[in-house]
């Protein structure tokens, strides 16, 4: 993913191959556009929503993402998790269970046809709030315990995004619908072909919520030295099945997690508030700062100082 990866549009294969997409599909382009004023991410004022626009293929962007649903209504994107690649566009969406360390990229958008994509933030207490409601959700034939997966959009699941987004124009509904709206998209993410994995985050005591748990405890302490036995006793697992079961659903080791949280933490704080390396690295919880340089150098492709440089360069051209 070093390079930007060129694909034909998606969008004609959609209409044509899935008609009943084609209605629902254009209606979110339309909703998306208006609320978009620019190239970039936006918030809208309905919580945890939130819409992109791109109108070329966009630079490798790393990130911390929170559980989320995201659909793409136009365009399409490449998601790495560690060396997995997932590949969304308008037929898949992307379903993130927990907190996971990602490396994204639109590939597919023009002036034309601007990439064009939905993003709804979600907690596990929510799922678990509307599984006592659902009932315990089968499982599929491949039990992958990845905390991200793809699923197959449809029209169930388009008619409910619109209905959240169609509130947009009626804000005084906002309060009493917006709720209901968003149940009834988590209720079909539930009830898709993967949703059971998405229910395994909020099912008690599972080995997926322990592992959210964790999670929970190393970004609460990701600056301090890792002390994996002190991670396994908050989460009630031994040392052995907590590695296992870490990798399973982040496809990482608890402390090569625990490094991409520093790392990201450390070029926020190079960006946003302009410290220097040597102060970003020792805020972050490295003691040596050329094994900080190496590490980050490593993630994202340039020495802290050099990326520094290269942001400033950018908002001041």
């Amino acid at each position: 993913m070093n390079n930007i990866l060129r694909m034909p549009s998606s969008s004609h294969i959609v209409d044509a191959e899935h008609p009943e997409l084609a209605a629902p599909r254009a209606e979110l382009c339309r909703r998306i556009e208006r609320h978009t004023p620019g190239e970039g991410l936006f918030e809208t004022v309905l919580p945890g929503l939130f819409f992109a626009r791109l109108t070329k293929p966009g630079d490798l962007n790393r990130a911390v993402h929170s559980p989320a649903l995201c659909v793409i209504a136009q365009g399409s994107k490449h998601v790495m998790l560690a060396d997995e690649l997932y590949v969304y566009d308008a037929l898949r969406y992307l379903v993130v269970s927990l907190d996971l360390p990602v490396c994204g990229q639109v590939v597919e958008a023009s002036p034309e046809a601007p990439y064009l994509s939905f993003r709804l933030d979600f907690d596990a207490a929510e799922i678990a709030e509307l599984m006592l409601r659902v009932g315990p959700v089968e499982t599929g034939v491949q039990r992958s315990a990845r905390g991200m997966f793809l699923g197959r959009t449809n029209g169930s699941l388009l008619d409910a995004v619109l209905r959240l987004m169609r509130l947009l124009d009626t804000p005084d509904d906002i309060p009493v619908l917006a709720p209901l709206a968003k149940q009834e998209i988590l209720y079909r993410t539930l009830k898709g072909e993967q949703g059971w994995r998405l229910g395994q985050i909020a099912t008690a005591d599972s080995q997926a919520q322990r592992i959210a748990r964790a999670i929970a405890w190393l970004k609460a302490h990701y600056a301090e030295p890792l002390r994996i036995e002190e991670v396994a006793r908050e989460v009630h697992m031994s040392t052995s099945s907590l590695h296992h079961h870490f990798k399973a659903v982040t496809a990482l080791s608890p402390l090569q997690y625990q490094k991409q949280l520093r790392l990201q933490e450390a070029r926020r704080l190079l960006m946003s508030e302009a410290v220097d390396a040597a102060t970003a690295g020792h805020r972050v919880g490295y003691e040596s700062p050329s094994q900080f340089s190496r590490e980050y150098s490593r993630l994202f492709g340039a020495p802290p100082a050099r990326d520094q440089r290269r942001f400033r360069e950018r908002l001041s051209a």
